[in-house]
């Protein structure tokens, strides 16, 4: 139990941030919509979470099955929207499904079919049947408005809108964390190190810096995109490349004040190595001027993300992007609710992640206390 007891000062930490009601909520709320999106395969996509066929059970949105596994004629994988497919699966794998499959889920639901082996299966569908690059059938020319069928409408590729939003809240969210956490521990290393040594490591450091700080990131991330191809991982190496600098003044400032302070003169003299001095003593006194970039940093990252994605430069175009639907909003003015969409999405990602940082931040100046 006790590595999971906070210390007196972390104790007093949380009070703080659980007095400021805003910050506090704001990870409430930002909590749950994130774990949700975690979820995103199970909430919107377009195979079943659980299927039952003959007995056995199956859950297609973690793994993939031929459809010759439910009786089909094809090896690849099954087309669960199909009316054949569903056939197959409803009546256990008929060979009259081929012929008129819709007339025999007619009859299976209603109860009136009967047959030799037949042996009744179902399936679980999630509670959007489309995932984000599922297209919709309905009629009409694309994007439409939104119905009891598509809650937030389509997009001009007739795909469902909210289904895209939530794997799209998804992969921004975990893009941002994954490039803020990388950015924050090089950027954290990188000014304490200018600060703690200061001369000629902090000379040559400030002048690295200042040349790397004015490279044209955006035109290095379209160039690069151009030559080796668009993905992920690029995309999150190259934010992570440009963006680590963002908090070396902020930290290297705190450790060169700190540097001759007594405390620090008084480590040194009883022989403790720098590496604790830096990380253990002078570290937490610089924390509340880290934190206060945090938000920065987190907002400019989705930022980059979205403007990458609205240029047409971003993640491959299979993604769930919302720079992609913001940049669809602009090309379809005739279908507000892509506007909306992704003004309201944006908006809130934004905010509550804003005034979560605000929070921790505050809860890590001792002159802030909250009741």
């Amino acid at each position: 139990m006790s590595m999971f007891t906070l210390s007196p000062l972390n104790q007093r930490r949380w009070r703080n941030f659980r007095g400021n009601r805003r910050a506090y909520w704001s990870l409430v709320l930002f909590s749950i919509l994130f774990g949700l999106s975690l979820l995103a395969d199970v909430l919107a996509n377009d195979k079943p979470i659980l299927v039952r066929y003959r007995g056995e059970f199956f859950m297609p949105v973690v793994t993939s099955y031929a459809e010759t596994r439910f009786g089909g004629d094809f090896e690849t994988e099954a087309a669960y929207r199909d009316p054949e497919v569903q056939c197959l699966i409803r009546s256990g794998g008929l060979e009259e499904c081929f012929d008129d499959p819709e007339g025999i889920i007619e009859a299976i639901g209603a109860g009136t079919y009967e047959a030799e082996g037949f042996e009744k299966g179902w399936s679980i569908w999630p509670l959007i049947p489309y995932s984000f690059d599922t297209a919709v059938d309905r009629p009409g020319a694309a994007p439409l408005p939104p119905n009891a069928q598509n809650w937030l409408g389509t997009d001009s590729r007739k795909r469902d809108v909210l289904a895209r939003v939530i794997h799209g809240f998804r992969l921004s969210i975990v893009f941002t964390l994954m490039v803020t956490a990388a950015a924050t521990i090089i950027g954290v290393v990188a000014g304490a190190v200018q600060g703690f040594f200061g001369g000629w490591v902090d000379l040559i450091f400030q002048r690295i810096i200042e040349v790397w700080s004015s490279t044209p990131s955006l035109y290095v991330i379209i160039i690069l995109f151009a030559i080796l191809g668009r993905s992920f991982w690029l995309l999150v190496f190259l934010s992570i490349l440009f963006g680590w600098t963002a908090l070396v003044g902020v930290v290297r400032a705190e450790f060169l004040r700190a540097r001759n302070l007594e405390y620090v003169r008084a480590a040194r003299a009883l022989g403790v190595g720098n590496m604790t001095i830096m990380f253990r003593h002078m570290l937490p006194n610089a924390m509340v001027a880290t934190l206060t970039m945090l938000p920065f940093i987190v907002t400019g990252t989705i930022g980059t993300l979205a403007s990458l994605d609205f240029l047409g430069f971003g993640l491959p175009s299979s993604s769930p992007s919302l720079g992609e639907l913001t940049l669809q909003a602009k090309q379809n003015l005739q279908a507000p609710w892509l506007a909306f969409t992704a003004f309201i999405t944006f908006a809130l990602m934004l905010s509550l992640l804003v005034f979560i940082f605000e929070g921790v931040r505050d809860a890590f100046d001792p002159r802030k206390t909250f009741s």
